[in-house]
């Protein structure tokens, strides 16, 4: 054997990163970071509506990560995923991982009643399917959808960040209680606050269906205090509207909602606009351009260094474990 080839054999295979047609903002972001370049892929819509895929750049033997985020149009970016992964993956890429922000279907991870589907079990095997040979992926809603795969899953957490924003952003945050806007929330809230060592409180809500909430209950005193609203989403922002009005009556001085994924639809904008909130602090794990110039309490918590260094480690064959706890530089 030649000494070229020999070379070949034992080069260390490059990243090689893709966007899809999701977040593209956030995928560039992530590729500054890392001093890369995107890589070159075209997607389009035949005139028959099916999805189609053109990696323009050979990744063979490479290691590759193709970022998309389970927002916006979720089954044809879901698809558009699937595809890209499974062309890479015949294209005969060393390794394809998923970069999913936020998991799509990740609401319907249990059967609520007979005859519901697992729906967020059923995109894991489709990942899986693929040809995902890794998934990394942001604050699930709920942790045990990990255990629906059966090839290894990052979940990266963006609390480093949150509490990070809190200590700079918010002045008098050693009095502040943080809160949980249900029960749901609670783990994520009370960690929180463990951190910044102030106290807990927690919203008992009453719905009367899904969507829709009856009554509140707070359990702990947010007299005087600035309240922050902790939680892993928002969708249509009725939970977190209505907790911020109770905390206000319940005598907060401000209140302030804190969310990883600010899916943000229907009538979510013109809740917030109505709602007592000093500002809804979201991550880029969905775009939030157009929701901010109709709703000017929307900030923005950058999260792309979390997710460059998560593949820096991850290719490196690193621990990603110092991410829980800290945020890149």
């Amino acid at each position: 054997m030649d000494a070229k080839s020999l070379l070949q054999l034992t080069k260390k295979p490059n990243i090689k990163i893709f966007s899809g047609s999701s977040h593209q903002d956030l995928s560039q972001k992530i590729a500054d970071r890392l001093g890369l370049e995107l890589g070159k892929v075209v997607t389009k819509k035949l005139s028959n509506q099916e999805t189609c895929v053109e990696i323009g750049e050979s990744v063979q033997g490479e290691d590759v990560y193709i970022v998309q985020s389970g927002c916006g149009e979720i089954n044809d970016n879901l698809m558009e995923l699937l595809i890209m992964i499974n062309a890479c993956k015949i294209a005969s890429a060393g390794r394809v991982t998923a970069v999913i922000p936020c998991f799509p279907y990740a609401r319907q991870d249990k059967r609520g009643e007979s005859r519901a589907p697992i729906s967020a079990k059923l995109v894991a095997d489709m990942l899986s399917t693929a040809g995902a040979d890794h998934i990394i992926t942001m604050d699930l809603h709920a942790s045990q959808i990990q255990g629906f795969f059966d090839i290894p899953v990052d979940n990266l957490c963006a609390e480093p960040a949150v509490l990070k924003w809190i200590k700079e952003q918010i002045s008098d945050w050693r009095s502040c209680t943080i809160v949980s806007p249900d029960a749901g929330a609670v783990k994520r809230a009370t960690s929180i606050a463990d951190r910044l060592n102030v106290d807990f409180a927690l919203i008992h809500k009453v719905r009367k269906k899904a969507g829709e909430v009856d009554g509140m209950v707070l359990v702990g005193d947010v007299k005087y205090r600035v309240a922050i609203l902790v939680d892993d989403m928002a969708d249509t922002c009725g939970t977190i509207c209505h907790a911020a009005d109770k905390l206000l009556s319940a005598g907060a001085t401000r209140v302030y909602a804190i969310l990883t994924h600010g899916i943000f639809t229907g009538p979510a904008v013109t809740r917030m606009n109505s709602a007592g909130f000093e500002a809804v602090v979201v991550t880029n794990t969905v775009p939030q351009e157009d929701k901010m110039k109709h709703c000017s309490k929307i900030q923005v918590i950058d999260i792309s260094m979390i997710l460059a260094e998560a593949i820096r480690r991850i290719h490196s064959g690193k621990s990603v474990s110092y991410l829980f706890s800290h945020v890149p530089l």
